[in-house]
């Protein structure tokens, strides 16, 4: 049996489906007020569900029960709901699930992290604190730390609005980032269950072109036939949000913008060589977005 945390996301539940394409069992973690279509969504792909929060460690005690692998996607950054911080979920709940699954005898735990960044804040310091208590945990773990989402980063959520052209640009645009799909990392965490290469293994992902969101603009005003509205936010006034930020969350969002507007280039050459894959490029993306 495969637990997926994190079922309802936009990750977790692509995860939950490319195992259940598999022919893997699945079994997903959902809260009492995680929403109806989406839990509906994951039993029809033949899944079971099981009710928990990674505040309440009894429900992870019974969902880790006959548990072979657990893959985490979970965070608050997008689901944040009454009670959920970065404290509370990112770091004290992973924690707390990490040590139930240890306890239920799970012998594989993959973690979805993101990339070491150059800039401090609380969401960062929490996926640490998570990733150092797996490696310790004596499970056998694997770490994936995925670039920028392409779906999200280049999407309305973040100022990146194609249905009425506009973008919003961190700092200058012209620093290169390896967006990647969240699909593409679902299969890449699916398939880490079966590698060997995967074992104990801390792995950075990032999609097959490095492109700056200039360069990304480009070629969307391309495809569309059209220019882009552009607006710059500044790293002065990134820094700025950060520092005047009255929660973990905010100053989190901030530094992972600010992380954004500096770049993040990451060699898949060598990843690629232990995983033949193909991944998908922004442009593709792009097209599929019309």
């Amino acid at each position: 049996m495969n637990l997926v945390v994190g079922s309802t996301g936009l990750l977790g539940g692509e995860i939950c489906r490319v195992l259940a394409a598999a022919g893997k069992p699945v079994r997903g973690l959902v809260r009492s007020t995680s929403d109806p279509a989406k839990v509906q969504t994951i039993r029809g792909l033949g899944a079971e569900t099981v009710l928990g929060d990674l505040k309440d460690n009894p429900s992870l005690v019974a969902a880790c029960r006959d548990v072979s692998a657990v893959i985490s996607t979970v965070s608050s950054t997008l689901s944040r709901q009454e009670g959920d911080t970065i404290e509370s979920v990112d770091r004290e709940g992973q924690l707390a699930l990490i040590d139930a699954a240890k306890a239920a005898g799970v012998e594989r735990f993959v973690l979805i992290s993101f990339p070491n960044m150059n800039v401090e804040f609380p969401l960062q310091s929490a996926k640490r604190d998570v990733e150092q208590h797996l490696k310790e945990s004596g499970m056998t773990y694997t770490i994936l730390q995925p670039s920028f989402f392409m779906e999200v980063w280049l999407g309305p959520a973040l100022g990146f609005d194609i249905a009425n052209a506009t973008a919003q640009i961190y700092g200058s645009g012209k620093n290169k980032v390896s967006w990647i799909s969240y699909q593409d990392v679902a299969r890449f965490a699916v398939a880490a269950l079966d590698n060997p290469a995967a074992k104990n293994a801390v792995i950075e992902l990032g999609g097959p072109d490095a492109l700056s969101p200039l360069e990304v603009v480009k070629i969307f005003e391309e495809l569309r036939g059209e220019a882009f509205k552009i607006q710059h936010v500044s790293e002065e006034q990134l820094r700025a949000q950060k520092e005047g930020a009255t929660d973990s969350l905010q100053e989190s969002f901030a530094g992972l913008m600010l992380c954004c507007a500096q770049g993040n280039v990451i060699d898949m050459r060598e990843v690629l060589e232990r995983f033949p894959m193909q991944f998908g490029s922004v442009r593709e993306y792009a097209q599929k977005m019309g």
